[in-house]
C-alpha cells in the first residue's frame, strides 16, 4: 500500500518589491577626492608625516628626513603625494620648504563622514591617534 504525501499548498511567490533609487550621501566628486586621500594614507611612511606634523605642526623637511631615517628625495616624495591630495601644505622660507598639515581639509573631512555631530567640536579617535577640529 502506497503513503500519500499531504498535498502541499501553492504558495505563490511574493510579489517583487521595486526598489528605491537611493541618492548617495557623498557626491561622486568626493568620492573621488576621497579615493586619492586614501591612496595618500595607505603608505606607512606618510602616515608617520601626518602623524609627526599633526604633533609637532610644522616641520622643515629634513627634520622629517632625520625623524624618518629615510633620504631627502623619498621623503620629498611623500610630501608631493600628500600635497596633491590635499593633506598637507607648505610655505617656502628662501631654499627651504616648512610643511604643516591642512586644517581645512581635515575638518572637511571630519564635517563629511561626521554630518550628525551636533557639537562645536568633533573628534575621531583611532586608538592613540584622534583627529577632531573646532566650528568657527
Amino acid at each position: 500500500m502506497k503513503t500519500m504525501a499531504p498535498a502541499r499548498s501553492k504558495k505563490s511567490a511574493p510579489a517583487p518589491v521595486e526598489a528605491t533609487p537611493v541618492e548617495p550621501a557623498v557626491s561622486e566628486a568626493s568620492f573621488k577626492r576621497l579615493i586619492e586621500i586614501f591612496k595618500s594614507l595607505a603608505d606607512r611612511s606618510r602616515l608617520k608625516i601626518l602623524t609627526m606634523l599633526s604633533r609637532q605642526g610644522e616641520m622643515h623637511v629634513s627634520a622629517i628626513c632625520e625623524e624618518l631615517d629615510q633620504s631627502q628625495p623619498a621623503v620629498s616624495h611623500h610630501l608631493t603625494q600628500l600635497r596633491n591630495a590635499g593633506l598637507v601644505d607648505f610655505r617656502r622660507d628662501g631654499k627651504f620648504n616648512y610643511y604643516r598639515l591642512d586644517s581645512v581639509l581635515v575638518a572637511q573631512l571630519l564635517e563629511e563622514f561626521f554630518p550628525d555631530a551636533k557639537t562645536a567640536q568633533q573628534r575621531v579617535s583611532f586608538g592613540d591617534l584622534e583627529l577632531s577640529f573646532k566650528r568657527r
